[in-house]
């Protein structure tokens, strides 16, 4: 259950990312993969860094963190 759970979260996030990182988008099936790439690095970024998040609200900014940072770069590598 945990990973449908994690899917839904990854896929809210992306929307969300894609919403925020407005401009040339890749589409929203595209942000919504890297929604859910993100809520890894997201997840693994914040660790890092020493935050902890608990809870859905927290697995939900995590994951949005993740996915901006993840459609920043692929945006800035597309660009190059």
């Amino acid at each position: 259950m945990s990973i449908i759970w994690f899917l839904i979260i990854g896929i809210i996030a992306g929307w969300l990312a894609g919403l925020i990182m407005r401009g040339r988008g890749f589409g929203i099936v595209t942000d919504l993969i890297l929604g859910v790439l993100g809520a890894v690095i997201g997840g693994w970024a914040l660790r890092w860094i020493g935050i902890v998040t608990f809870g859905l609200v927290g697995s939900l900014i995590a994951a949005l963190v993740g996915a901006v940072i993840l459609i920043g770069l692929v945006r800035l590598v597309r660009s190059v």
